[in-house]
């Protein structure tokens, strides 16, 4: 995989693919920000890649996945998924600033816009909500979370409390202090200290995070 551009989101995104196992090149025009990425990266390199002859050089062609994570320099950033559009990318991710920059992406040829940002605004929104330990919201409606067991299904099996049926979300699993994680079956019971991991709607778990 290509990172195109190593700040903050680039350099996250880098250093994770490599841990995950994948063989990562990083590209940046600033040489400090190259050199503090040559140990993180498979390969990392200073160049400019808003021209397609650029990548070819570096053989971006090669990679079936590109990240453009440039952030502050619209220009740049158009620029650089344009040129992966020509070398025939098939699957390009790019980090947006604003709703505008993102339709612009999406027309330019990135097949994935991310607002990393606005993302974590939202995020941070839902965990003020002290319920909430954990929230992650996937493609529409969609998401996982964890959070402290409603007191209304405390000391009942699964089946009984009916989650599903009367708050339209799954519990998935069940950790408790002290426990490894365990699967949650329709026997489980759930203890006054649990935390539960749910999924369903976004507006459906936060119903059931306030509920009593």
């Amino acid at each position: 995989m290509i990172v195109i551009g190593l700040g903050r989101f680039g350099s996250a995104v880098a250093s994770t693919l490599e841990r995950m196992g994948h063989e990562v090149l990083g590209a940046d025009t600033d040489g400090e920000i190259v050199r503090d990425h040559k140990d993180l990266v498979t390969q990392v390199v200073e160049a400019d890649c808003t021209e397609p002859e650029t990548l070819r050089r570096l053989g971006a062609a090669e990679f079936d996945t590109a990240v453009v994570a440039i952030g502050t320099n619209v220009e740049a950033s158009l620029l650089t998924v344009l040129a992966l559009v020509d070398l025939g990318i098939p699957n390009i991710w790019a980090k947006a600033n604003t709703e505008r920059h993102g339709r612009i992406l999406e027309r330019t040829g990135a097949h994935h816009v991310v607002f990393p940002e606005q993302r974590m605004g939202e995020r941070v929104a839902r965990l003020v909500n002290e319920r909430l330990l954990d929230f992650i919201s996937f493609e529409g409606e969609f998401a996982i979370a964890r959070l402290s067991a409603p007191a209304t299904i405390v000391g009942l099996p699964l089946v009984t409390s009916q989650c599903r049926k009367k708050f339209d979300v799954t519990v998935v699993g069940v950790k408790r202090k002290g426990e490894d994680f365990i699967h949650a079956v329709p026997d489980t019971i759930i203890l006054p200290d649990d935390e539960l991991v749910v999924s369903g709607r976004i507006d459906r778990i936060e119903e059931f995070s306030a509920i009593g």
